[in-house]
């Protein structure tokens, strides 16, 4: 039996005084940090904002098994924010994405309705031609979550039918909008899962769910979340899975409730390393921009992109090459220069010589 289905549907049940604790930790930790950004000079604290919003964008989609492109998103986000970009963006997924996640920022204030619901659906699925974007699902065929071969499915769970589902959203919306949950972590919890289990689209779910999880903390803390929930999730994906599947079997959902603060959790040191990173990143080009030459600066750039996980492989002759559109004399002077900055570090030798940024 499902969630949906018991007779006390959505009446759910929870111990929240189990995670006091880290209710405490989050309201210290988020306050720090938001503390942390405001002190901080405008541009960096813009480019932080800016890297959070690219992690969530990045993540949120590969929890999905979905890649989109990290430049698109990047410059989309930075374009909407009025600020410099590296290129037009193209990715139309990714621009639409972008939209959404700003969106949610700019609006945190106001109550949930059908209509920006649906907004945010239109603008993450507006471009698959397979999906009607916008709409709930219908059809009577039953909506599943597997995973597996198509020959031997494992069905996960099994969602309200298509034809509940304009009944299901209006009771949802209200709850939140009237929710006396005092807990912005506690609510973000309770939304997340309840709307996943009403899965209202024929995809983009767990997208829209994540981005009305962010809305609820923004709500509960009155400031638009300075952290990034799907990274979190996404480096626990498989847990994440998990503790969905378990607590869509019934009402009572404390234990989901834990495995969700303690992402939050997770989420709020990553977005502290982020900071960080940015400030060094900062400080790194106040030093040395004025020393490279346009080659170089966007080499260095698009390495800094990656964030605070660096660049996968770090970077070689041919990956230089391949960013400045160069030749090899070039670009192999121009990473020598490099080192005798002291900008990269150079390891290795020969063929096999690559390097990593010293920052």
């Amino acid at each position: 039996m499902y969630n949906w289905q018991h007779k006390n549907w959505p009446d759910f049940k929870f111990d929240g005084a189990s995670i006091d604790t880290e209710l405490m930790k989050f309201m210290l930790k988020a306050g720090a940090l938001k503390g942390m950004v405001t002190a901080l000079p405008e541009a960096i604290s813009t480019e932080t904002i800016v890297q959070i919003m690219v992690a969530e964008a990045i993540k949120t989609s590969e929890i999905e098994g979905e890649v989109i492109n990290r430049i698109d998103v990047m410059s989309s986000i930075r374009k909407n924010l009025g600020l410099p970009i590296l290129q037009e963006p193209k990715d139309k997924n990714a621009i639409g994405l972008s939209q959404l996640l700003i969106d949610v920022r700019n609006t945190y204030t106001q109550s949930l309705t059908q209509s920006k619901i649906l907004e945010w659906h239109n603008l993450l699925m507006g471009n698959n031609k397979r999906i009607n974007a916008g709409q709930w699902r219908k059809g009577t065929a039953p909506m599943l979550v597997i995973s597996g071969s198509a020959s031997d499915p494992k069905v996960h769970f099994e969602a309200p039918p298509s034809k509940s589902i304009p009944k299901q959203m209006k009771g949802f919306i209200e709850w939140y909008n009237t929710s006396e949950i005092s807990s912005p972590i506690i609510k973000a919890a309770v939304a997340h899962l309840y709307f996943i289990s009403i899965h209202p689209f024929e995809d983009g779910n767990g997208r829209i769910g994540r981005a009305i999880a962010e809305k609820a903390l923004s709500q509960g803390f009155d400031n638009p979340v300075l952290f990034s929930i799907s990274k979190a999730i996404e480096e626990n994906r498989a847990d994440y899975y998990k503790a969905l599947q378990q607590a869509q079997q019934k009402l009572e959902i404390t234990k989901w409730i834990e495995w969700f603060s303690s992402i939050i959790m997770i989420a709020l040191d990553d977005a502290e390393k982020t900071i960080q990173f940015t400030i060094k990143k900062v400080k790194f080009f106040d030093k040395y921009d004025k020393s490279f030459n346009d080659r170089q600066r966007k080499a260095i750039n698009r390495i800094l992109e990656e964030g605070v996980t660096g660049f996968k492989g770090g970077m070689n002759v041919n990956k230089y090459i391949s960013i400045t559109n160069t030749s090899k004399a070039t670009a192999t002077r121009d990473l020598q220069e490099l080192v005798a900055m002291n900008v990269f570090v150079s390891k290795g030798a020969g063929r096999a010589t690559g390097y990593e940024i010293n920052i």
